[in-house]
Formats: structure tokens, C-alpha cells, sequence
């Protein structure tokens, strides 16, 4: 595996919004033989190759070290006990595909609302039905560890294979663990959410398979990529201030960076007062780092533009993936 291998999505939202999220870093998925092909590459970018798979595979495949790269969901990431241990590292959440695992009764048991009420209706229910309750979940390991995080021993899972929030009205289990975004599939299935019953708010996620075989090819490529990213996720957070540098400009630029968390991009010598300097500020800090410039008495006018990438000396996505990775 010289290459960099990165899973994305085959098909649905997810994979429309993961190569969404590519293109605007300005890496365009191209697939040689149409859009039916589950292999592509990232147009202009040598030593990658891209594997459209489903979500529940990506997940799998980076936990076993075959792809080096990979958008998943949380959830399903999660689902592995080694997720943020030695096998998979999450890199960087995405901000989309976003949806909560939770806990859901029926809603007619309206005295149960808690995780406390759940175990004590399923110690009941055990003496009453000589058997354990039920609760259907494709989510098996983040399923236990919530429940025994809760102190609720007195169940078992039946493991779901279809719409789980069926499960109840079709008598195959009195209790799910489901993932939902507005809650209306529930709702719908007359199933309410307990009022601690949040076991996971996921989205989307960015990570790295550490078992995977990082050859040099694959480390270069994997610095490409999240270097690409890390500058744009830089620039749609910040403006860029051009200013003529008088005095006063000089003055203010330690306090720039202090209090307005800036960064100065580049600057003419040092006492000369004939250049312009460009200075990286976070949007929200805008308002503040003109009022610095002011308070410290320069005149000069301040023109201010968006960035479509900030490349900068450090690599923060990559330098995180390094750490990990074997030297």
C-alpha cells in the first residue's frame, strides 16, 4: 500500500457533503469511468487513491488499517472500542452529517423519563415476565457501555438488522438504541427520548487508520491534503487587514497579537514606514484589532479581504496525525 488510500461515502447525503467538503479545499474528486466507479482519485494530487464505500465499511476498514484516510460518522467510529486509542485517530470533525444515538421508550410508559426509571421497569418487568427486557440497537457496544455507565445490568440486546424504531410496535423488544436527527421517525413510532438518554451527538468525522502501512509516498500525500484543508478551514475564519505601516502601525502590532489573536503575514523592514503589512485576524476579532490599531494612533487607511486559503508554517491537522504515527 504505497499509495494514500482515502474511503469516502458511496452514496446518499454523506457522500454528497464529504465531496462537498473536498472540492471547497479545492480538492475535485474525478472518477475515471462515471459516477457508478467506487474508485477515484483527487484531481492534480499524486498518491492517493480514493474508495467510495458504505459509512459502516470506512469504519471497519480504518479500524483494520486498509485505508489510511477516512469520513465516517461518529457513531459508527464509536462503535470501536479502539477509536481514539491505537487504531483509529480522529483528525478533524466535519460539521455535517450530524445526528444524536439515544435511548427511546415507548411514549404510553409516562412514568419513566430517566435512565434510573428504565432500570427500575426492567428489574420489574424480569420478576413479572421471567425475562429480561429488550432493548434493539444496532449500536451493541455503545449500547453497554451507557448502560453500565447507568448501573442497568437487567436487560439484553437484540441486535437489529432493519428500522429498529420498529422494534417495540413489532414486540421484539420494549426498548431501542437509535440514532435520530429531528426526532420525527420516533415521534412517529410513538417512541420518546429519556431525558438523559443522549448517548452520542455525532457527525461527521475525519480520521486515520494507525495500522494502516504510511509509507513515505502516503505520509507526503496525507501532508498534501490535510495542509489543503487546514488553509481553508484558516481563511473561511479569518480576514486578512492590508495597512499602509505608519507609527502607530508598529505600535499596535504586539498588541494585535495578544489581544486579538492575530498574525502578521508579512511586513516591510523593520523602520520602514513606506510598505504594507498584511495581518491574519480571527473574523470575530475583526472589530477589535481596528480599535487597537486606532488606540495606538495610526492614520492609515485599512482595507480588509477574505482569503480563499491561508498556508502558514505549521500543519495542525498533519502535525496531530504525525504524533501518532510510527517513526
Amino acid at each position: 500500500m504505497t499509495a494514500l488510500v482515502v474511503a469516502l461515502p458511496s452514496k446518499g447525503r454523506l457522500q454528497e457533503q464529504a465531496v462537498a467538503f473536498f472540492a471547497d479545499a479545492g480538492l475535485n474528486l474525478t472518477q475515471a469511468r462515471g459516477s457508478r466507479d467506487y474508485a477515484a482519485t483527487f484531481e492534480g494530487v499524486a498518491d492517493v487513491v480514493v474508495s467510495l464505500s458504505s459509512s459502516s465499511e470506512i469504519a471497519d476498514e480504518l479500524h483494520a488499517g486498509r485505508v489510511h484516510l477516512g469520513v465516517s460518522g461518529e457513531d459508527l467510529m464509536h462503535e470501536h472500542a479502539s477509536f481514539v486509542h491505537d487504531r483509529v485517530l480522529p483528525i478533524e470533525r466535519l460539521g455535517f452529517g450530524r445526528a444524536n444515538v439515544v435511548v427511546a421508550v415507548p411514549r404510553a410508559w409516562i412514568d419513566v423519563s430517566t435512565m434510573a426509571d428504565l432500570d427500575d421497569v426492567a428489574s420489574g418487568f424480569h420478576l413479572r415476565h421471567h425475562r429480561r427486557l429488550r432493548v434493539a440497537t444496532k449500536y451493541v457496544n455503545l449500547a453497554r457501555n451507557f448502560f453500565a455507565a447507568h448501573g442497568i445490568a437487567d436487560y439484553r440486546i437484540v441486535e437489529s438488522l432493519g428500522a429498529t424504531e420498529g422494534a417495540p410496535a413489532a414486540g421484539t423488544a420494549e426498548a431501542i438504541v437509535d440514532i435520530t436527527t429531528t426526532g420525527t421517525t420516533l415521534a412517529a413510532n410513538e417512541l420518546k427520548v429519556l431525558d438523559d438518554g443522549l448517548i452520542l451527538e455525532s457527525q461527521a468525522v475525519l480520521a486515520a487508520g494507525l495500522r494502516a502501512q504510511w509509507s513515505e509516498a502516503a505520509r507526503r500525500a496525507a501532508r498534501t491534503l490535510l495542509e489543503r484543508i487546514s488553509a481553508r478551514a484558516q481563511a473561511k475564519e479569518a480576514q486578512i487587514i492590508r495597512v499602509r505601516v505608519d507609527a502607530g502601525v508598529e505600535t499596535a502590532l504586539p498588541a494585535l497579537e495578544a489581544q486579538a489573536a492575530a498574525k502578521v503575514l508579512s511586513r516591510p523592514a523593520s523602520g520602514n514606514l513606506a510598505g504594507e503589512a498584511a495581518i491574519l485576524v480571527p473574523e470575530a476579532r475583526l472589530a477589535t484589532a481596528i480599535a487597537l490599531l486606532r488606540a495606538a494612533g495610526s492614520q492609515s487607511a485599512v482595507s480588509v479581504q477574505k482569503a480563499d486559503y491561508v498556508f502558514t508554517s505549521d500543519n495542525p491537522l498533519y502535525a496531530k496525525l504525525d504524533a501518532k504515527l510510527p517513526r
